[in-house]
């Protein structure tokens, strides 16, 4: 369970892309606590440096700030390096919507720019963030991969065409790359302000500030909200993992199904306050339901998430009570 007990060789060189945002971070942060060395690559268009402050000081950790649309800036950030984490896109679907010339800039060449530096340089492994908004309009659940939809966005499609070029380097460079669609994933360091932020961090700091937060439709959407440790785990699993596991995508969440309504009455209840939502227009592009069948990446990953959303919710409300 979990990912403590995972090791990689002495002296292993991760290099972190987007590691000053919400999840780059904290993988950087899991990296250090297992003994590797670290790069983090962010340009700190969305990251913070203040997401790094409580490990910038250590030696193994160093940082560059670049963009990943230089293609100059990728290869001299995998100089070395053994393990690539690829984070750094911009996320929102309803920002992609409004800025698609700058989407497939940052999230499909970047990432290209990324898996070709990876190639040239001899990196072991490629692990990349994907995005459960690949499975578009399709009506099953739980999604399971394969079974893809129409895609619903900008953002959504960005996404599935990294997904295509991380198959074409493994099937014709021989760089394993390991696909993770992350589902809904919420924890400590998530951005909880700007228009396109998260739900659960917009909600608790709207509660905690005595603001009415706002519901995009009717809050009887539904999905599998993923707390960060899990996140971690699936991609440190995913660099140890076989060849034979490489060229593919795989769901990363905790298998559960939580309703918008639910979480925020009990936001309310947990942080001791009577607020009622106001209840607005349905975001365009945005899935109704959405859990996970994680199967496949129990079996060919060995991902095992003990972090169920009850778990992740108590640890995300202390941190923000202690942060905002």
């Amino acid at each position: 369970m979990g990912y403590s007990d995972i090791r990689f060789p002495e002296h292993s060189l991760f290099l972190v892309t987007g590691g000053a945002g919400f999840i780059g971070s904290n993988l950087c942060e899991a990296l250090l606590s297992l003994g590797c060395r670290v790069r983090c690559l962010d340009d700190l268009s969305t990251g913070r440096v203040e997401n790094l402050a409580s490990f910038s000081d250590d030696p193994r950790f160093t940082f560059i700030k670049g963009d990943v649309k230089d293609p100059e800036v990728c290869l001299k950030a995998c100089e070395g390096v053994d393990y690539v984490l690829h984070q750094a896109a911009w996320g929102s679907v309803p920002r992609s919507i409004e800025m698609p010339l700058f989407y497939c800039a940052n999230n499909i060449t970047g990432t290209l720019n990324m898996l070709e530096a990876a190639r040239q340089t001899g990196v072991k492994k490629f692990v990349y963030a994907s995005s459960s908004s690949v499975y578009g309009d399709a009506p099953q659940l739980p999604k399971t991969e394969g079974a893809e939809g129409n895609l619903l966005s900008p953002y959504a499609l960005t996404k599935r065409c990294d997904e295509e070029w991380a198959k074409q380097y493994t099937l014709h460079y021989g760089l394993d790359t390991y696909g993770l669609r992350y589902f809904n994933v919420f924890g400590r360091r998530q951005n909880p302000d700007g228009a396109y932020a998260a739900v659960i961090p917009k909600f608790i700091r709207q509660l905690l500030s005595g603001e009415r937060p706002t519901i995009h439709g009717d809050g009887r959407q539904s999905r599998d909200f993923t707390y960060i440790e899990n996140v971690i785990e699936a991609n440190l699993k995913a660099c140890a993992a076989t060849h034979e596991a490489a060229g593919q995508a795989y769901n990363v969440a905790y298998g559960g199904r939580e309703y918008l309504i639910d979480i925020y009455y009990g936001l309310t209840k947990a942080l001791g306050v009577e607020i009622e939502p106001v209840f607005g227009p349905a975001r365009p592009g945005d899935i109704r339901h959405s859990n996970a069948d994680i199967g496949k990446a129990r079996r060919m990953l060995g991902y095992d998430p003990d972090w169920s959303f009850s778990r992740g919710i108590e640890a995300a409300i202390r941190w923000y009570k202690e942060n905002l």
